[in-house]
């Protein structure tokens, strides 16, 4: 096979994975389909702490707090209210710290910013160390290093 053939070969397989990476992400923000009102709330409840637990969400906990919480939010889905109206009203009536999940404004949108940055560097880091050592191998010999290393071996002066 040849080079350019190869190298076409190569770029097709990186952009085959690309597209699977997409697809799976899309597919898991969109929550991969229709979800009956009941798996909207269980999806909800489960980011939303329960009142009067610690460390529990209100999907999970059996305490009548976290019921009241779940009924409160079944009854909002299926009154068709969505995810950011439901956390409001939340918010509003137990305070900022009933959501599991960190705000992504203000001082606490860099819980999600900060991997991100991370991991960019870090992939930019790995690319240009992979780029300057394979530089690295291409070593130049000149004319006048081959006479160099001829004198050498006729004046036996190597090992």
């Amino acid at each position: 096979m040849s080079a350019p053939a190869a190298r076409l070969r190569r770029r097709a397989a990186w952009a085959a994975l690309g597209f699977v990476v997409v697809v799976a992400l899309v597919i898991a923000a969109t929550g991969g389909g229709a979800q009956t009102p009941q798996q909207r709330a269980a999806s909800i409840a489960n980011e939303v702490r329960c009142p009067t637990c610690e460390g529990q969400s209100a999907e999970v906990s059996d305490a009548p707090a976290a019921q009241a919480v779940r009924a409160f939010i079944l009854q909002q889905v299926e009154a068709g209210q969505g995810r950011g109206t439901i956390e409001r009203a939340l918010e509003e009536r137990y305070g900022s710290d009933i959501l599991l999940r960190p705000s992504s404004s203000g001082i606490e949108g860099l819980v999600w910013i900060l991997p991100v940055v991370a991991l960019v560097i870090a992939i930019g880091g790995l690319a240009a160390a992979f780029r300057r050592w394979r530089l690295m191998d291409e070593v130049l010999v000149t004319d006048a290093d081959r006479a160099r290393v001829a004198d050498a071996l006729a004046d036996g002066d190597a090992p």
